[in-house]
C-alpha cells in the first residue's frame, strides 16, 4: 500500500477532471483506495429512500471520492499547488516539504 501525500484536512486543489482548478479541504482519505473525499468536488446526487426522519424521501447531494492522482497539496506558505518532499524537522520528526517554496508543514 503505497503512502499518500495528502492528508484530512488539507487544503487541495484538483488538477484534473470536470472540477479542474477547484479548491478545497479535505474532508476524508482513503489510503487503501488511494482515494480522497474533498470539500465541494465531485458532487454526485443520490437517491434517498423514505425513512422516519425524512417522510418524503427526495435527492442527496453528496462529494464523491476521488482518485489522489488528480488533486495536488496547496501550500500553506507560498499559497500555490505544489507536489510534496519529506525530510526531517529540527525535533527529529519526518514532515512533508514543499518543492517549491521549502516550508515545512
Amino acid at each position: 500500500m503505497p503512502k499518500m501525500n495528502v492528508k484530512k484536512g488539507d487544503q487541495v486543489q484538483v488538477i484534473s477532471g470536470k472540477d479542474r482548478g477547484a479548491r478545497g479541504e479535505v474532508l476524508r482519505a482513503y489510503p487503501r483506495e488511494d482515494k480522497v473525499k474533498v470539500e465541494g468536488v465531485a458532487i454526485v446526487k443520490k437517491a434517498q429512500h423514505p425513512t422516519q426522519e425524512n417522510q418524503n424521501g427526495g435527492w442527496k447531494e453528496i462529494e464523491a471520492k476521488i482518485h489522489v492522482s488528480n488533486v495536488m497539496l496547496v501550500c500553506p506558505a507560498c499559497d500555490k499547488p505544489t507536489r510534496v518532499g519529506h525530510g526531517w524537522d529540527d525535533d527529529g520528526k519526518k514532515v512533508r516539504i514543499c518543492k517549491k517554496c521549502g516550508h515545512k508543514f
